[in-house]
């Protein structure tokens, strides 16, 4: 009987150290050589500091900033961690909302969201994506068309010129992957980084 589980052994020992171990290092190494930055978090850095991903979007809600799709994450209650809160952009609790299409507060919430930010540039068409969660909560990215509808509202809130600010945006279109795959998109986080920058913020 030891004749044959010695081999199933073996080769399970083997495998474990080949698939387990020497491949994922092997991977983490030549990704950390070929794309030191992407291996590392895509990690944004201001004098000196981290102050978050490229991949990961943050929640910006003032006025002077152009703000990304709605998060459906949830975190912990202060008042009561046995309960959870919306806690919009929460890292640690990539989710997406689990309420379908036919349901009563989405709808409601969807069209208080559009009446609010149709009031922010009226006679324009409000873009899905401002109302629309994602998937994991957690999108950096939205259309070009969402960050240009904000721009009136951006610009009045840092009283600067409509047509600069257009400019700022259009420069931060990322096109398709290989001009075929994905779509447009405009990365919110360093928008407004850049945006601070140019206001000396």
């Amino acid at each position: 009987m030891l004749k044959q589980i010695r081999p199933a052994l073996v080769l399970l020992v083997l495998f474990t150290l080949l698939t387990g171990l020497a491949y994922p290092l092997g991977m983490t190494g030549l990704a950390a050589v070929l794309f030191p930055q992407k291996a590392a978090g895509s990690l944004v850095m201001r004098d000196g500091t981290v102050v978050g991903s490229a991949l990961i979007g943050q929640n910006f809600a003032g006025e002077a900033y152009f703000h990304g799709r709605p998060s459906a994450t949830l975190g912990p209650d202060p008042a009561d961690p046995s309960k959870s809160v919306a806690a919009p952009y929460n890292a640690s609790n990539s989710m997406g909302s689990n309420l379908g299409p036919s349901n009563p507060a989405l709808i409601d919430r969807i069209k208080a969201e559009k009446d609010a930010l149709a009031a922010t540039n009226p006679g324009a068409a409000v873009p899905m994506d401002l109302v629309t969660t994602s998937g994991s909560g957690l999108d950096p990215d939205i259309s070009p068309e969402a960050a240009f509808f904000q721009v009136p509202r951006v610009a009045k809130a840092r009283g600067m010129d409509e047509a600069v600010l257009r400019a700022l945006v259009a420069a931060h279109v990322d096109g398709r992957l290989f001009g075929i795959i994905g779509e447009p998109r405009v990365n919110v986080f360093a928008l407004n980084l850049d945006l601070d920058r140019q206001a000396g913020g």
